[in-house]
């Protein structure tokens, strides 16, 4: 069953400051009798906000930490200090993240789609901490671009209009011109009936989400997310191994991922693949999901490993 607490996300959020960056980190400590410690790496046009029922539901087996990303949830950008958010950057970010955090303890990482992505990078450049790994988990992640189901010309459009955007003036644009609330509004409500993130919700439902989406479009920094859509669009971690083994949940129905192909890349990077299907048929649960939604989309043999002492 989903856990039933309801804590207020204020009281468990911390100021992070990582090489000048300055950002927050989530840190849910453990019930009683609970020793695990528990990272979790959130995606793309993501936040704390938005994994916050995934890290109550996790919140089960130990203590949570999800820290923001740069460019992401409100932190301060790479660009602010002059580097671009590559995937190295980002994997050296989190590896820095995880020895200050982690220092002389063992851990459980889960990687969300981009964040395992990041994870992945992070565990190549720095082999050291996959030592410190207990267990690695895959949340609908990915490590090479051939995985996206779209269609070629969708593919083509998506990664030079990401790459385009990525620049400062159009992405100037974009954030003051495109991204004002009330337009944000009426693309959502134009699309609402087709959406895979509304197209479920009553009216109340729907104004909720939308919301929310507003307040994920103004956090994040906008070129960062077009950069980091361009690191997806051409990802290829199939060159270097890494010696773990990994948890993969996937999705029956996934949108973005063709299953087979992602289990023959990780295959490749990884010491062993168990692959997880999720009963539930989406990408992700639904962009305000709280821990009863996020339950059915944990399989329960992960659950019998994250209560394993």
């Amino acid at each position: 069953m989903a856990t039933k607490t309801t804590k207020n996300i204020d009281e468990y959020l911390h100021s992070l400051n990582i090489n000048g960056l300055r950002g927050r980190m989530l840190r849910l400590p453990a019930p009683k009798g609970k020793d695990k410690e528990l990272l979790v790496v959130y995606g793309h046009h993501a936040s704390i906000e938005r994994l916050y029922g995934l890290a109550l539901e996790l919140n089960r087996y130990g203590t949570v930490t999800m820290p923001d990303l740069p460019g992401f949830g409100g932190m301060d950008s790479f660009y602010r200090i002059g580097k671009k958010p590559s995937l190295d950057n980002l994997a050296d970010y989190l590896a820095t993240f995880i020895k200050l955090r982690y220092k002389n303890k063992r851990i459980t990482v889960m990687g969300m789609s981009l964040g395992f992505l990041i994870v992945t990078r992070m565990l190549q450049r720095y082999p050291d901490l996959a030592k410190k790994v207990d267990l690695l988990v895959s949340t609908v992640g990915f490590v090479h671009h051939d995985e996206f189901r779209f269609k070629r010309r969708n593919y083509l459009i998506f990664r030079y209009t990401s790459s385009f955007f990525s620049n400062w003036l159009p992405a100037l644009f974009i954030k003051h011109v495109l991204l004002r609330p009330s337009l944000i509004r009426f693309t959502y409500n134009r699309v609402a009936d087709t959406h895979s993130k509304l197209k479920d919700a009553d009216e109340a439902e729907k104004n909720h989400r939308i919301n929310f989406e507003i307040i994920l479009w103004q956090s994040n920094d906008i070129r960062t997310y077009m950069d980091t859509s361009v690191t997806m669009l051409t990802a290829d971690l199939c060159n270097m191994q890494v010696d773990l083994p990994v948890c993969h949940i996937a999705v029956k129905d996934d949108r973005y991922f063709n299953n087979d192909i992602v289990a023959q890349h990780l295959k490749i990077i990884f010491s062993k693949v168990t692959i997880m299907e999720s009963v539930v048929s989406a990408h992700a649960p639904t962009v305000i999901a709280t821990a009863k939604d996020i339950a059915p989309f944990m399989p329960q043999k992960l659950r019998r490993l994250l209560a394993k002492r």
